[in-house]
């Protein structure tokens, strides 16, 4: 092996090369996990981006199909936009990364992980995230890590080291763990209503499994690390700070008193108006004397400051609730006469309205992607419109952002979901964020329960979430805040959210801006969202308890037939014209599987029930004494085809066509003619023989019927005769 280090995990082993590809970057690895490889590249400008007060780093997963065999399915036949799993891996590994950069450093920096193989069993998220730190660890970019990552399942009642990904599906929950040498950085996990006290274990079981990986990266670091670039500054100019103080109009009052007064205001929107005022003025009266954005970063840094001493003396939130108290909840369903389910839910100022919407199996999601689902029955979009915080920019694809959250809510309902066989739908919810004061993903988890009992989906219970804060002191002093707003979350020093149910939790996110927290912290969070989100499910099962008994009128109705798997084909058609036809007929969605189950969908019964008819005519098979009517399509010299069920024929041979001796076979029959036939035979090839004359035989042995009743010959001055007889050929088509 080149220059890196192997560990043994879960039984395989986890290696990493450096110095081999890619030598130009800062900093790069190559990690090896079973037969997945990924590359990860850190680049770094070599000089500071001047005016920013944030850290310019980038994060990009990229996903190449060739790593799982597969060509790209799009017209281009190659990559495109990221796929949603490449974009929420590359914000597993941003918000991971960006807490461990040291404050001044400005610098842009590139982090990319290219999946070159995929073996379909290790995930390679691990692999980008431990060889971003490698890559970090070695280069001259100043990184406050290493740090390591692995997941965590619980199968058959025991924790379990990186489970490969077929096994996913049967843990209780699936946790990843990331951590430097010291704490615990970032959590995200998905769970089957997992208890509080599991989801601990699996994140202390996980922090001590990164700690062997961590400790060789620091060994190479030893061995191979380059020098670190110079640091800026950072940080706040004292001097300017005092200035900007004594700044105000009103000597008698200092600048930090002014901030308190404004965030005294419970109301967002007053709050806003209030510290922009004071903003505003500072920058008016020193604008000549300072440059701009050194007054706004040092208003920034001391309106943190404020925002975090008051919660910190007084242990309660800045609108003055207890940290424990969540703000006034309401909630509504059916707010929307022609969707499936709709349901507003609102908590203070954010205000989120989910719809759900009820498809066939038809309308999964397709995913070409090197993960081992190719598609997807129920997706949860979230959508974060500019006035939902008052502000005006332009509306595009959803961001990054947008799919993070859309996804986390996507997995805290995905577990009380009916099964596929129980319910044969596709389930689409969209979140709309109405308005926006803090933790509208976690709303978004409330409006989805309350949409899909609104839509009549069979749920096995509700789910709810809520977000948790923090704000620690230099003396070690700290304060856990249930149902953060906006502004604590910016100056928090924690993000943690907590989706779950009555039961047990079903996703969680835990995103920090310090350098780790510990098991306390984390414990304690997990309890205090415990309790706040059995209030919150108390509060929406005054609002909808069940869900409702029937769906939506406008939603289809799904209806389930076998057929043959042989006879597949045959609905189907060539290049699926048959099908096709019925569709455009109907107007029905209609799903066929291989085991021959057929999901005929429609809001409508009667279109419903003609696809029906329509497929098992196709299917049906002619047995001997079958009565049918049906269209004749061609003669013969020998005879008259007639179509008796869609796509099939049968033989009226010349001497079955009328109970008398028929001469010409035009003289009976013509094509286009409806005819009444009885099946006297099938062979052995499948052929099938059709009698019209059996037909009249039967009627004149019906009660009230003439001896012989007889089509008669062909009378040759009045023209054929047949015309007289024709109420066989208007009987029911099947007897």
């Amino acid at each position: 092996m080149a220059d890196g280090f192997e560990h043994s995990i879960a039984g395989r082993v986890l290696s990493v090369e450096i110095g081999k590809l890619a030598q130009q970057a800062n900093g790069t690895a190559i990690v090896h996990y079973g037969d997945t490889v990924v590359l990860v590249t850190a680049c770094a400008s070599p000089e500071p981006r001047e005016g920013i007060d944030f850290l310019p780093l980038t994060v990009d997963y990229e996903e190449r199909l060739y790593a799982a065999g597969k060509i790209p399915g799009s017209f281009f036949r190659r990559e495109g936009r990221p796929t949603e799993e490449a974009i929420l891996t590359s914000r597993l590994i941003d918000r991971s990364l960006r807490p461990l950069f040291p404050k001044g450093f400005n610098h842009d920096i590139q982090v990319m992980a290219t999946v070159l193989s995929a073996d379909q069993e290790n995930d390679p998220d691990i692999c980008a995230l431990v060889g971003a730190s490698t890559a970090l660890t070695l280069s001259d970019i100043p990184f406050l890590g290493p740090i390591s990552a692995v997941h965590v399942g619980y199968i058959n009642d025991s924790f379990v080291l990186n489970p490969i990904l077929p096994q996913i599906e049967n843990s209780l929950l699936d946790v990843v763990v990331v951590s430097t040498k010291q704490a615990i950085v970032m959590v995200e996990a998905g769970a089957k209503e997992a208890s509080e006290e599991l989801i601990l274990e699996a994140i202390k079981l996980g922090h001590e499994a990164n700690q062997e990986i961590i400790m060789l990266q620091e060994r190479l670091r030893q061995d191979y690390g380059k020098s670190k670039m110079e640091i800026g500054t950072g940080g706040v100019n004292p001097e300017l700070s005092d200035v900007i103080s004594k700044s105000l109009i009103n000597q008698t009052s200092a600048f930090v008193d002014k901030l308190d007064e404004a965030l005294e205001q419970h109301e967002k929107s007053e709050r806003e108006q209030a510290l922009a005022s004071i903003k505003k003025e500072v920058v008016e009266r020193l604008g000549d004397e300072v440059p701009e954005v050194e007054i706004r970063s040092v208003f920034e840094s001391q309106l943190r400051a404020a925002v975090r001493k008051k919660i910190l003396q007084k242990k309660q939130h800045l609108d003055g609730r207890p940290a424990k108290e969540i703000r006034p909840i309401s909630s509504e369903v059916g707010l929307l006469p022609h969707t499936h389910g709709s349901g507003l839910f609102i908590r203070g100022q954010t205000q989120v309205l989910t719809i759900a919407t009820l498809g066939s199996l038809g309308k999964e999601q397709l995913l070409d992607s090197i993960g081992i689902e190719e598609t997807k029955r129920f997706m949860h979009h979230y959508n974060f419109p500019p006035f939902s915080t008052g502000e005006v920019r332009r509306i595009g694809t959803p961001r990054r952002r947008e799919i993070g959250h859309g996804a986390l809510a996507e997995r805290a309902i995905a577990p009380i979901l009916p099964k596929e066989e129980d319910f044969p739908y596709t389930i689409r919810l969209v979140s709309e964020v109405i308005s926006s004061s803090g933790s509208t993903s976690m709303a978004s988890v409330c409006g989805s329960t309350l949409s899909l009992m609104d839509a009549g989906v069979p749920i096995r219970t509700s789910v709810a979430g809520i977000a948790m804060g923090l704000v620690t002191g230099e003396n070690g002093d700290y304060v856990i805040l249930t149902d953060i707003e906006g502004i604590e979350d910016a100056y928090g020093d924690m993000d943690f959210k907590v989706a779950g149910t009555a039961q047990g939790i079903t996703a969680l996110q835990m995103d920090i801006k310090i350098k780790g927290v510990d098991y306390k912290i984390l414990g304690e969070s997990l309890n205090q969202a415990r309790q706040a989100r059995l209030e919150i499910l108390d509060k929406m099962r005054q609002t909808i308890s069940v869900n409702r008994p029937e769906l939506s009128p406008y939603a289809p109705r799904m209806y389930e037939i076998t057929i043959d798997t042989s006879k597949i084909g045959i609905v189907i058609g060539p290049g699926g014209r048959t099908i096709r036809s019925i569709i455009d007929e109907t107007k029905a969605s209609i799903d066929i599987k291989n085991d021959g189950t057929v999901l005929i969908g429609s809001s409508s019964e009667e279109a419903a029930q003609k696809a029906i008819k329509m497929i098992e005519g196709l299917t049906e098979e002619a047995k001997s004494g079958d009565i049918y009517t049906g269209k004749v399509t061609r003669l013969l010299n020998f005879g008259a085809m007639v179509e008796i069920l869609p796509g099939k024929e049968g033989l009226v041979h010349i001497s079955e066509l009328a109970d008398y001796h028929v001469v010409r076979i035009e003289d009976v029959v013509k094509v286009g003619d409806e005819v009444t036939v009885k099946v006297i035979g099938v062979d052995n090839m499948g052929r099938i023989n059709l009698s019209r004359k059996a037909v009249f035989e039967g009627l004149s042995r019906l009660p009230g019927a003439r001896e012989k009743d007889s089509l008669g010959p062909p009378d040759r001055n009045e023209g054929t005769r047949r015309q007289k007889f024709t109420h066989p050929d208007r009987r029911n088509p099947k007897h």
